[in-house]
């Protein structure tokens, strides 16, 4: 009976986490930046994938421009990383004072009138805090998909502090599942679209920042079944901590459900465009490029 009262080691983090989320920001700063020099300076996770990403996608900077990128990438990272502990703490006032969206009507033109949207984001800037800030100015439900982690802990603490001003995470597994039960409502459906599908998962093949590049078709199929506009939100840096938004337009019903994934393609056309205006803003140590286009592809 002991044991069932101690904490599990899966609680303990969540804790941990919780805790640091009160950590003041100037603390929390410093800690970024340990992550940084930890991170980049010492482990040197990732690096060598980052700087080959760099590479093929800016084949005509120098050297020099190159390492710039990748250096200001992992300090950006801790940035984001002392950011989002701060943002899991933060009420709606502080949060909104940070992250301006600059024409939230756009969404309204369409909510009014009863059409759901589907919001296209990307891991750009800080995309932790674009479903908290969103929930707060939008005011509309917001179902965004995300990734379940492994320890359950951490995955509690980050669906409730991603909940707190209207958002719902909903597993990528279920999320389709959920789309059709909510069809009829008025909602907005968030996704981070710059994942890469699995082998076997059905895909859109493009050319993406100089590269054959495997993008999920979900959005386009969400878009047709709820005959949803689709808005890509472009996230910008405008000071530390501060960061504007702009909604984009990147297509509206009525679709036509025999063409191509052309909502996929005009993502991947702006994504490339605020890249290329940002470079380090993007995260470039996933594993955007895993596997490459098949012959026949």
């Amino acid at each position: 009976m002991l044991a069932d009262q101690r904490l599990r080691f899966p609680d303990i983090l969540g804790f941990v986490l919780g805790s640091m989320s009160r950590w003041p920001r100037r603390v929390l700063d410093g800690f970024g930046y340990l992550a940084y020099f930890v991170v980049y300076r010492v482990l040197r996770w990732r690096r060598s994938l980052a700087a080959t990403n760099i590479g093929n996608a800016f084949p005509e900077k120098s050297d020099d421009e190159r390492e710039a990128i990748l250096r200001q990438s992992y300090r950006n990272l801790g940035h984001v990383l002392a950011e989002a502990l701060w943002g899991w703490n933060a009420c709606a006032d502080a949060l909104a004072a940070r992250v301006r969206i600059v024409n939230p009507e756009l969404i309204a033109r369409f909510t009014s009138r009863g059409q759901s949207v589907v919001l296209l984001a990307a891991h750009y800037c800080n995309w932790e805090w674009l479903l908290l800030s969103a929930g707060v100015v939008l005011k509309i439900p917001i179902d965004a998909v995300y990734k379940p982690q492994k320890v359950k802990g951490i995955d509690d603490f980050l669906r409730a502090r991603r909940s707190r001003f209207g958002g719902n995470p909903i597993p990528h597994q279920s999320f389709m599942f959920e789309v059709m039960k909510r069809r009829n409502e008025v909602r907005a459906y968030a996704l981070v679209a710059d994942h890469t599908p699995k082998h076997d998962e059905q895909k859109h093949w493009t050319r993406f920042l100089n590269q054959d590049t495997a993008f999920f078709v979900g959005a386009d199929m969400i878009a047709k079944i709820v005959k949803a506009p689709v808005i890509y939100v472009a996230m910008r840096r405008e000071s530390p901590g501060h960061y504007s938004v702009e909604l984009k337009l990147l297509a509206e019903p009525p679709y036509d459900r025999d063409s191509g994934p052309e909502i996929v393609e005009r993502y991947a056309r702006t994504l490339e465009e605020e890249i290329r205006r940002s470079p380090a803003d993007w995260l470039w140590l996933h594993r955007k490029w895993k596997y490459r286009k098949p012959i026949y592809a």
